[in-house]
């Protein structure tokens, strides 16, 4: 073999380990990337779970939300600083998930359910008042979001009307009733 096959054989060797450094290096990149979805979406269930555990948790806070939600001028100054928190904190972890589900890092389906369900919160009347008169902003992007979501009543209204029922204590329709009591 003259040193011209030698080189050429060099490179051809050489070209053919590149490409498999690059196909590791992809696979590499792609797990990743599912690692950090699995961990951006562990994140969110911690913060979303933290503050829906502490809502529960403290009647007091659990009252303050739900009358906020409904009616903020129900509360009193104080309860309605305390909303203030309480909403700062749900809706700063929409925020991240807005901002992981446009960097792709936190899987669609997760984001479509959390998409939603800030839809239906927007759908509130309080929740409403509050995001127009909000101390402090939000990013901008993620503001026109929730503005879009006002806008065009993103949310469920027949979900909304179930709620409403539940929550005043309402029986569901007479189908509902039949299958309760024929269980």
């Amino acid at each position: 073999m003259d040193l011209d096959t030698l080189s050429k054989l060099g490179e051809f060797v050489g070209g053919f380990f590149v490409v498999i450094s690059l196909i590791y290096l992809a696979y590499q990149v792609r797990q990743n990337t599912r690692s950090l979805r699995a961990e951006n979406y562990g994140r969110v269930l911690d913060r979303m779970s933290a503050l829906q555990s502490a809502t529960s948790a403290d009647a007091e806070l659990n009252r303050v939300f739900t009358i906020g939600a409904e009616s903020p001028g129900r509360l009193t100054r104080s309860e309605r600083i305390r909303f203030t928190w309480a909403l700062y904190e749900l809706l700063g972890n929409a925020e991240f998930m807005y901002h992981q589900s446009r960097d792709g890092t936190l899987p669609p389906a997760v984001w479509e359910r959390w998409k939603n369900t800030l839809g239906w919160w927007m759908s509130h009347p309080g929740m409403r008042a509050w995001w127009v008169s909000k101390p402090t902003p939000f990013t901008e992007d993620f503001t026109g979001f929730v503005d879009t979501l006002i806008r065009d009543d993103s949310y469920d209204a027949a979900a909304v009307g179930r709620w409403r029922q539940f929550v005043a204590g309402e029986e569901g329709s007479s189908r509902d009733n039949n299958e309760q009591h024929s269980s």
